[in-house]
């Protein structure tokens, strides 16, 4: 990793003499074991000391904006995310140019100043953030506000148009929607895809037989989209979940008229405006007219199952974090016998 001007080189000497002191009084016993599933953070990540104020001014001198990368071993997206697309030679010399880089750890305790001056550790940051996938990506303009979230794994074509929205501050002259509809060019349907399970018109979302309610809003071309329906769609435990619900698909530019959960009437436009709907596909439990629930990130079929599973079971009512319950599902099903690929 990078260590950033004078300061932060003798803070960093300083650290380091100490670290290597403690680690020369410990027993041997004592010695800490690299995890086995840890993910290699690229080089040109800077070394912080995890002061976001301190960064967000620095950045702010040198003329370049805070990226920060919430991520966890073991997890097969970051995994993904560090070997193509931080791989990538235009990513690297962009971020190199025009970003400050900062790695966590969802599950770390590593104590972080945030950026109001409070200081908590990276989980607990990342429980008040509702980092619910990783890896997360969050960009912060001068005055430390987040203007641009990434959930979940950004291939190249995508996370590239990003970072150029991010670096040439254009969030003051087109929404980030807006501009990555325009920006992002991937092979894919043109067409929406329809399904069986997909509620039929007149749309009033009240109307679920007392079941809890998925909205999926997707567009086209959208080749994240395409795959929801070939493979996740297609798995039989997400089939089986998916009978549990109410389902409802919209395009988030339509002007298809409908009643909201809550009793409003409305168009699925309006609506996904109102919810902030940013990414395709992404979907968006409700319960008891509410929102409790949403997936707003790339993932494959053993994530979808877990994120219906975690509604269908009213789970998400005693865990907030998504990403237990992932790894207590896989551990279950392992328990039985049974394969939990968290990539398939």
């Amino acid at each position: 990793m990078i260590v950033r001007n004078a300061r932060s080189r003798m803070k960093h000497l300083l650290f380091l003499l100490m670290a290597a002191a403690l680690a020369a009084a410990a027993p041997v016993a004592h010695t800490q074991v690299a995890s086995p599933h840890a993910i290699e953070i690229p080089r040109w990540f800077v070394d912080s000391f995890l002061d976001l104020r301190e960064d967000v001014a620095e950045a702010r001198r040198d003329g370049k904006r805070v990226m920060i990368y919430f991520g966890q071993d073991g997890c097969p997206y970051c995994k993904l995310l560090m070997q193509t697309t931080f791989a990538e030679t235009r990513v690297i010399d962009t971020m190199r140019k025009r970003f400050l880089p900062i790695a966590l750890n969802l599950w770390g305790d590593r104590v972080v100043t945030w950026i109001d001056g409070r200081q908590m550790s990276e989980k607990q940051l990342g429980q008040m953030l509702r980092v619910q996938f990783t890896p997360t990506l969050l960009f912060f303009d001068e005055r430390a506000r987040v203007i641009v979230r990434l959930n979940g794994y950004q291939p190249p074509h995508r996370l590239e148009p990003a970072l150029d929205y991010v670096a040439g501050r254009l969030e003051s002259k087109q929404p980030f929607p807006d501009y990555m509809k325009t920006a992002v060019r991937e092979a894919a349907s043109p067409a929406l895809q329809d399904e069986p399970f997909f509620m039929r018109p007149p749309y009033d979302l009240q109307r679920t037989g007392g079941r809890p309610l998925l909205v999926v809003f997707e567009r086209a071309p959208c080749a994240s989209c395409d795959e929801l329906h070939r493979e996740g769609f297609r798995r039989p435990e997400v089939a089986a979940q998916l009978g549990r619900l109410g389902v409802v698909r919209f395009d988030p530019s339509s002007h298809v008229e409908l009643t909201t959960p809550d009793g409003r009437r409305t168009t699925a436009s309006a609506w996904a405006h109102d919810l902030r709907i940013t990414f395709a596909p992404t979907l968006v439990f409700f319960e008891r007219r509410s929102e409790v629930f949403r997936v707003e990130a790339y993932v494959r079929p053993f994530h979808l199952a877990s994120a219906l599973e975690y509604v269908t079971t009213g789970t998400y009512q005693r865990e907030p974090n998504f990403q237990r319950f992932v790894q207590e599902r896989a551990e279950r099903l392992r328990e039985r016998g049974e394969t939990a690929d968290l990539w398939k």
